[in-house]
């Protein structure tokens, strides 16, 4: 993809020449950069593509219009050769176009392992966020800069749709399943979050701000009014509340269902011969759907925790099983 990252730094450089009037909200991202320079390219081809088309229609109606009314319309035969070329530039256009869209779209969805993971939860009307020392807040959370933001996230009653457009991300957030979407800000300051899914009457008031500060604010930040429990403690208790301890061993001892030691990132087999990757999408549904699939080796005897869990105390649950590795 080398011959992709040096047309789009060439391009940048053309696009640099409008920052002043871009009419797009500031990049904050490198990504975000690349998202505005194929806008900038695809609004310059259409422009271009405009001229010539629209001119040339409006140069040859001049040129050749009718001067009296004894004129007649000369014989004229199709031309292979341009008819081809008007077909084959456009297609050219298109897959070099098709190609740069996927190699930045490859980029948004191609998450680091290492990323902060911050909890997302999307309700009427406010953004609820929720970070792994247990620090929570509403319709505002700080990030450090040049971090990679992993954002994992769900609704807790209708479809949301989580936007920020300074870093040219927007993720729809479903009830009863995960979504996510990262980021790497390059830039300090406060940037918006909106919810662009119409989910109800006070839908336009559904607004939030996104701070991005130092490291070292933000380590302060986390550490204001932080009482209470990690979301790992919190998982860790619900295990033993909610009798979870009488069979999941954590430390690899067999027992009536499958060990939650080291089981996140691998590969379960079922009974009816499928399999899944053991990720939060597979665990919720895990806890609350047991009995849809069977890891093999194993019974069907776990009840279903459905309207027992909050989905606090599902993420609790989840980013324990993680540490246990």
């Amino acid at each position: 993809m080398k011959w992709m990252t040096f047309i789009s730094m060439v391009w940048a450089s053309v696009a640099q020449a409008n920052t002043k009037t871009s009419f797009m909200p500031p990049a904050a991202t490198e990504i975000a950069g690349q998202v505005d320079n194929l806008y900038a390219f695809l609004l310059w081809a259409s422009l271009i593509a405009c001229v010539i088309l629209i001119g040339g229609m409006i140069f040859f109606a001049m040129k050749y219009r009718r001067k009296s009314a004894n004129d007649k319309t000369a014989y004229i035969t199709h031309n292979t050769f341009l008819e081809f070329l008007w077909s084959f530039i456009p297609l050219v256009i298109f897959l070099f176009v098709f190609g740069w869209g996927w190699y930045i779209y490859h980029q948004m969805r191609a998450m680091p392992k290492e990323a902060l993971e911050v909890h997302v939860y999307g309700k009427q009307w406010a953004w609820e966020f929720v970070y792994k020392s247990g620090k929570a807040s509403t319709n505002e959370f700080v990030v450090p800069v040049n971090t990679p933001v992993k954002l994992i996230m769900t609704s807790k009653d209708v479809l949301h749709s989580f936007y920020i457009p300074s870093m040219r991300i927007k993720q729809d957030v479903v009830p009863g399943k995960y979504s996510a979407l990262w980021f790497e800000s390059e830039k300090l300051g406060d940037f918006h979050v909106f919810c662009t899914e119409f989910c109800g009457a006070a839908h336009s008031l559904m607004l939030g701000r996104m701070k991005v500060v130092s490291q070292a604010d933000y380590e302060a930040w986390l550490q204001e009014n932080d009482e209470g429990l990690t979301l790992v403690q919190r998982g860790a208790k619900l295990h033993n509340d909610k009798g979870c301890v009488a069979c999941h061993s954590v430390d690899g001892s067999v027992k009536v269902g499958p060990t939650w030691k080291g089981i996140w990132g691998a590969t379960h087999q079922f009974v009816d011969g499928g399999s899944a990757l053991v990720d939060e999408a597979y665990i919720r549904e895990s806890i609350l759907e047991p009995n849809k699939h069977i890891v093999k080796g194993y019974p069907a005897a776990m009840p279903s925790y459905q309207g027992q869990l909050t989905e606090e105390q599902l993420n609790a649950m989840i980013e324990y099983i993680k540490t246990l590795k």
